[in-house]
């Protein structure tokens, strides 16, 4: 199936290149990471030598302990922005990570050398699928006390994904009822943990294998979408989180009361149905936001949020990440280990 990529989503993975041209006279330090050299399948991905960055006097140069892999690395991978052009080869994807603080710019105070923190890189420049990776200190967040580095760097994008979409743009309140599509998935299992938080009544979809984890994350109705159409069961709800591809999206419409919201993190809702029925609609380009992360921390340290890791690879191996990510039926996120936990 031809997949249609929305300006929004092509904003959100552009850029996504570092200089990993190779050493010439007084090159810098070397490192591994994973590189783009060309477009194509999960083979592309190269593990091999490529130039240490160096912090800007705003960045932060971080030792890269785990990095999380996302839908949007392959899209980037596959060459689908390339199309447009938008060619940065040879790139190192990747945009969740956690590790430790190794150096700090002139500028940036707000962490030293030997923290340990989470980061969602900008998009702008990616490198997450390396020993080393720089980030802006408006990027990180001390990781929380009580997850290790795997499990940290599970959180920042699709976490921050699902806090944009349901507390700054749907503005959930107490009280009201959020329908969750994908509820298994990364951005929709911090979605429910959210919206949980938020003390509304959540209803999310998932496919027969992942009914557990919803009954793990406590939502008020789980519903398998192998088995039961949603738009049967669900009526008058106040805000829609739609996190799949499908046809939810389009089935969503009817299922919200007038006035309701719904977000959309994939395709583009059809604004003339979105009139017809007289409710909200948006589609959501995350951003990093050192301040959602804060917030995000917090959750995760009262437990009121924890990451579900389903598999972790080595970085040499994330090829085979990839074609786990493509399947678009990950249980929860699949981290990359960059570094022993230890060190």
């Amino acid at each position: 199936m031809k997949m249609k990529i929305s300006p929004a989503i092509v904003a959100l993975s552009i850029g996504c290149a570092l200089n990993v041209a190779p050493a010439q006279t007084n090159s810098p330090s070397m490192m591994k990471a994973v590189v783009v050299n060309e477009y194509g399948s999960p083979e592309v991905l190269k593990y091999q030598d490529a130039p240490k960055p160096e912090p800007k006097d705003d960045e932060i140069l971080i030792r890269v302990v785990a990095a999380a892999v996302n839908p949007v690395d392959s899209y980037v991978r596959q060459g689908m922005f390339a199309k447009r052009g938008l060619d940065n080869r040879p790139l190192i994807i990747g945009y969740d990570i956690a590790g430790v603080v190794e150096k700090t710019g002139a500028n940036a105070k707000k962490f030293k050398a030997g923290d340990k923190v989470y980061s969602y890189l900008s998009v702008m420049r990616g490198g997450g699928y390396a020993e080393f990776a720089v980030a802006k200190e408006s990027e990180a967040a001390l990781k929380p006390k009580n997850i290790n580095f795997v499990e940290a760097a599970a959180v920042p994008l699709a976490a921050t994904t699902a806090w944009q979409a349901l507390v700054d743009s749907a503005k959930i309140r107490k009280g009201q009822t959020v329908l969750i599509h994908g509820g298994s998935g990364g951005v929709g299992s911090f979605a429910i943990s959210i919206a949980k938080s938020r003390d509304t009544k959540v209803i999310a979809t998932a496919s027969t294998a992942h009914q557990q984890l919803l009954k793990q994350l406590n939502v008020d109705q789980a519903i398998d979408y192998t088995t039961t159409k949603f738009e049967d069961v669900v009526k008058d709800v106040d805000v829609v989180l739609n996190c799949v591809r499908a046809d939810a999206l389009a089935r969503s419409y009817s299922v919200l009361k007038k006035g309701g919201t719904l977000v959309s993190i994939t395709d583009e809702p059809d604004q003339t149905e979105c009139a017809k029925h007289e409710i909200n609609c948006s589609r959501l380009g995350a951003h990093p936001d050192s301040k959602v992360l804060e917030e995000l921390t917090k959750l995760i340290e009262v437990r009121r949020m924890r990451p579900t890791v389903s598999q972790t690879f080595a970085l040499a191996d994330a090829s085979k990440a990839h074609e786990q990510i493509e399947t678009h039926h990950t249980l929860g996120k699949i981290v990359l280990k960059v570094a022993d936990e230890s060190k």
